[in-house]
């Protein structure tokens, strides 16, 4: 006996005959067969259960020839279940007739009295599209997810800065439309949150989004990663391979760290941007792509196309907007907010009470100059939040921020040539520096801890 592979299938006739002869041959290859005479239970069925297949009767008593019917009950089995796989059955079928129910939603078309293994076949195919429509909606409903886990709270990706709001309001405005987009800005600033911010809102949302980072593609795997390759087509090439950019069709592809691409590299991918069609490496056949194209880098590439490293023509096609995301510098206002997420964020992580900054260690943060950005801050707030065993961090937490820029940015320049000024914030300097760290401090200015002692007590420190 074989396994059954054709699910849980309802079978709608008003034939009690063929209602009896459909269960006979295909209990054997469902899981369930489950019988109804009456249509007007369709509703319910539909609406209480599950099916993967529907075998329905083209024409009732009510009804006998042309098939209305039928129509009818098909449109309400699709109302209830968009992606429901419907074989329609009739004794009065022509092509006609045949081609209006595949029109309507249906997916085959058998005739009475039916061939066993015809009807097998038919139901077979039918199983693999519902299998097909299932996996779609699975991996859809996957990517939806991972977006929502790999993209923060929409508060945190706009931010409550005057710069933040303004980007967002050109962001909510692009997004909508199929405009290819160029975000600059420094490393660590969020592109790529921000390209999958401009995919949830548009109309793409429910497709793919593919990444793809430019900068780790080397001369040699360029075109086979972005573009697919034919099985034999080089020596490694063991099957055949959709390539990135294929894979993005319907959706967003982006190019992150477009700025890295050597001359070559920038002619084959501005050929295909400008057909919208890939080749596979192997092949010469054209297959179409239809991606909505979102490029990222923080290199200057303006500048690069005056020098001739980057091509003028690929610029333009890739900025029909543009769109410079601020460094952290730029919006401290916005490092609250990022603070309270991230804690929360590895409170969850690591399974540990909620942690949150104490007002010094706030003005700490603010005051230094966070070079690599959101980035930088991300991971300093994640090893703070592990190493303190204290609810509130303080200023000590972050002792491993060390940036010159945080003395520079605190505090200004002398504004006398004395000596014991100039020493004295010298030694201010330090303390701040190293978060009142005797030792690193008097290191720091080629003290010993005694003069250093000597120094603080002189000037009141």
């Amino acid at each position: 006996m074989e396994e059954p592979n054709l699910g849980r299938i309802l079978v709608i006739d008003d034939n009690e005959d063929i209602l009896f002869s459909a269960k006979m041959l295909l209990r054997k290859y469902a899981r369930e067969v489950v019988m109804e005479k009456n249509p007007k239970k369709i509703p319910y069925l539909m609406n209480n259960e599950e099916f993967d297949l529907v075998l329905l009767d083209m024409n009732f008593s009510h009804d006998i020839t042309s098939g209305q019917e039928g129509f009818y009950w098909l449109k309400e089995i699709l109302d209830y279940d968009p992606s429901a796989v419907v074989v329609m059955i009739t004794a009065y079928g022509d092509v006609e007739m045949a081609v209006k129910a595949l029109k309507d939603g249906a997916t085959d078309f058998v005739l009475k009295p039916w061939q066993n293994e015809k009807l097998l076949a038919t139901l077979s195919a039918a199983a693999k599209l519902r299998n097909s429509y299932q996996e779609v909606s699975r991996l859809r409903e996957a990517n939806r997810t991972l977006s929502s886990q790999l993209n923060p709270d929409k508060s945190i990706i706009e931010g409550e800065s005057k710069t933040m709001r303004h980007l967002f309001n050109i962001i909510n405005k692009v997004a909508k439309t199929d405009a290819d987009v160029l975000l600059l800005g420094e490393n660590g600033t969020g592109k790529e949150v921000i390209a999958r911010s401009i995919h949830e809102r548009s109309l793409r949302a429910e497709k793919i989004f593919v990444t793809v980072d430019m900068g780790a593609l080397t001369e040699s795997l360029f075109e086979s990663e972005l573009f697919g390759h034919k099985k034999g087509a080089f020596t490694d090439a063991r099957e055949d391979r959709i390539g990135r950019i294929e894979a993005a069709d319907g959706g967003t592809l982006f190019l992150d760290e477009i700025g890295n691409l050597s001359p070559a590299m920038q002619a084959k991918l501005l050929t295909v941007l400008q057909r919208r069609e890939v080749i596979r490496v192997g092949t010469n056949k054209p297959i179409p792509v239809n991606v909505r194209l979102i490029c990222a880098t923080n290199m200057p590439l303006k500048e690069m196309v005056t020098k001739g490293e980057f091509r003028q023509d690929l610029l333009y096609r890739i900025n029909t907007v543009e769109l410079q995301l601020p460094p952290l510098r730029d919006r401290l206002e916005d490092l609250p907010l990022f603070a309270t997420h991230f804690l929360k964020v590895y409170a969850n992580k690591y399974k540990q009470p909620l942690k949150r900054l104490s007002k010094d260690a706030l003005a700490k943060l603010t005051k230094y100059s966070w070079p690599g950005n959101v980035r930088e801050l991300q991971h300093a707030l994640e090893r703070a939040s592990i190493m303190s065993d204290h609810r509130e961090l303080q200023p000590g937490d972050f002792f491993f921020l060390k940036d010159e820029l945080v003395v520079a940015n605190t505090l200004e320049k002398p504004q006398s040539l004395d000596l014991d000024e100039l020493e004295r914030e010298a030694v201010q300097q330090a303390l701040q520096k190293h978060d009142g760290n005797i030792s690193k401090a008097a290191k720091e200015l080629g003290l010993s801890r005694g003069a250093l002692y000597r120094r603080l007590e002189k000037y009141g420190l």
